[in-house]
């Protein structure tokens, strides 16, 4: 038989019961505590604390209201590096990229380029590098603060209050005149958050003249753009009025077009106003029939320069992230710029972007995991083959561009004439606007692959074709 429990025993296990009950309920009204304040802190992501408006140009005062993402904007200034990319962060000044590939030196001769082009940092230093660059040694066009400058009060000082008729003054002034202006203003600041958010509701907009410019006419052209929903279904309508991002975009589309206010080909220098060269589409060739279709004052054909040892009038690509994405799968599958560059993060029971914009590869868990679900080890690896297929198919090309060069200048020392290397020259141009298309942009061709591996390919076939024109070229006797 079981012997019954004393009085002491049950006392004692009716005390740890008692116990055991009260840190049960007392947990669970910690837990009901925390779910309400997380609701309370979803409900209210933010709280404004200071007002700010169009002519806040200066992030610090946004980061009063929005601590999280200014905090994570403020580390744009941290180096980083990856093996195809990166930047010198607080370094003095980032590497030279023309001491690195001497072959693009010889590509820009004629162009400030020839003189500095240095590898990218952060989006802190973007108006600081570009006042430090010995590029302005040269003279250079206002147009160049657009995206390098929080700029949109000066458009409106410069329009008399309408920033479209402002930016459109700017490429009469240098670029020191301009910039002169923006630090008298106390707007000196590198893009800032008015760039993107609309400060009465935060969401996001495009400010940039060139691009609500340049996508619309994209919008009016045929050219194929899946990967914009908003676009077609625009077109399908009764297309009354112009096609407005701000109005039409949806928040998908918003997170890669605010990135495509700057990272972008564009002109910008002192004969016409920026432009976005989009009125047949996105693909490097849709580019180039833009600029070879474009006409200086007087009927002359648009050209960036003269390469001064050939002489052949030449197209300079920018940064054309935003033209190679759109060929890529990931535009297709409806991934925008920020999933990847911006990706989401939790704090609390909010969700925020991470205004860090840096490479995926420095990311990979959030930018990268949450679609593809493989170890970092294996994405890296993949990446890693893709940028290094790319990077050794872009000195190929470069190669081939040198030997034209040289053909070009073995033909001119033996007696050709300009006229007669004509078509030696139309392949230079040619040629070199495909390699630096890819040399150019970013993502050392991940952004499209295969699209870039198309570009190379072809400015490889183009240079080559160039160096028989020039063997081929009649010489003048002597």
């Amino acid at each position: 038989m079981r012997k019954p429990i004393s009085n002491l025993n049950f006392s004692f296990l009716l005390g740890l019961l008692i116990v055991a009950t009260a840190i049960a309920v007392a947990a669970v009204c910690a837990l009901l505590v925390n779910i309400v304040q997380r609701k309370q802190e979803a409900q209210r992501p933010y709280v404004r604390l200071v007002e700010v408006g169009e002519d806040d140009t200066d992030p610090a005062r946004w980061g009063v209201n929005w601590p999280k993402e200014y905090d994570s904007y403020k580390l744009t200034a941290v180096s980083t590096r990856t093996r195809f990319g990166g930047h010198g962060g607080s370094e003095a000044m980032p590497a030279e990229k023309i001491e690195r590939d001497p072959w693009l030196k010889r590509m820009f001769l004629g162009y400030a380029f020839s003189i500095d082009y240095r590898d990218r940092r952060g989006h802190a230093y973007m108006l600081a590098d570009q006042e430090l660059t010995q590029r302005l040694t040269k003279p250079q066009s206002g147009s160049c603060l657009h995206c390098h400058a929080s700029v949109m009060p000066l458009y409106r000082k410069l329009g008399d209050g309408d920033a479209l008729k402002g930016f459109e003054k700017t490429f009469q002034f240098t670029y020191k005149e301009l910039n002169a202006q923006l630090h008298q203003m106390g707007h000196a600041h590198p893009v800032s958050c008015v760039d993107c958010h609309d400060p009465k509701t935060m969401r996001l907009r495009v400010t940039r003249p060139g691009f609500l410019q340049g996508i619309q006419a994209l919008a009016a052209s045929n050219a194929s753009v899946p990967h914009l929903p908003s676009i077609g279904r625009w077109r399908e309508g009764a297309r009354t009025q112009p096609y407005d991002a701000n109005a039409e975009a949806s928040r998908t589309e918003m997170r890669s077009f605010v990135c495509g206010q700057c990272h972008v080909e564009y002109y910008c220098a002192s004969k016409m106003p920026l432009m976005f060269p989009w009125g047949h589409g996105l693909k490097a060739e849709d580019l180039e029939k833009h600029w070879d279709e474009t006409l200086w004052e007087g009927g002359q054909r648009f050209h960036d320069y003269k390469h001064a040892e050939s002489g052949a009038e030449i197209l300079k690509a920018q940064h054309p992230e935003f033209e190679l994405w759109s060929q890529g799968i990931h535009a297709r599958s409806g991934v925008a710029c920020a999933d990847c560059h911006m990706p989401y993060m939790r704090d609390g029971a909010t969700k925020v972007s991470d205004h860090w914009v840096r490479s995926p590869l420095l990311n990979v868990n959030r930018a990268c995991q949450t679609c593809h679900h493989f170890p970092e080890d294996e994405i890296k690896s993949r990446v890693d083959t893709i940028q290094e297929r790319n990077h050794d198919l872009l000195q190929r090309a470069a190669a081939a561009l040198m030997d034209q060069l040289d053909a070009i200048a073995a033909a001119k020392a033996d007696g050709a004439t300009t006229q007669s290397l004509t078509p030696a020259l139309e392949l230079q141009r040619k040629a070199q606007w495909r390699l630096d298309f890819i040399a150019a942009e970013n993502s050392m061709g991940f952004h499209a692959p295969q699209e870039a591996a198309r570009i190379l390919g072809e400015a490889i076939d183009y240079a080559r074709q160039g160096q028989i024109a020039a063997f081929r070229a009649p010489r003048s006797k002597k």
